[in-house]
């Protein structure tokens, strides 16, 4: 069995950028091979898509192994320079996704 962890605290890297005007990507970089498999698998779309208002199906996870990352795309609620959009680049969106607890093993 594994320890409960947040993601922000296994994680080394943790950004967020826009992926053009209509999508986020959120970096996740971690430690080794193993951990960045054991956090794509275990994390979950559905909660994904709770956290940052969306649909399931608007939430795409990744595995970047030559960085030992995740990248996990999500759809903008709001284009990105539209009325009502408070981060046009992207670049403070990853805050939701630091939260998330994890059972993991190997990070």
């Amino acid at each position: 069995m594994g320890t409960k962890r947040k993601l922000g605290d296994i994680a080394l890297i943790l950004r967020s950028k826009n992926a053009g005007p209509f999508m986020l990507t959120l970096d996740i970089v971690l430690p080794s091979p193993e951990c960045m498999h054991e956090v794509a698998e275990k994390l979950c779309r559905e909660e994904i898509a709770r956290l940052y208002a969306v649909e399931p199906s608007e939430v795409e996870v990744i595995e970047y192994p030559p960085a030992n990352a995740v990248k996990v795309n999500v759809k903008r609620r709001i284009a990105a320079g539209e009325p009502g959009d408070t981060d046009v680049y992207g670049a403070q969106q990853h805050l939701p996704l630091a939260s998330i607890e994890l059972e993991v093993e190997k990070c």
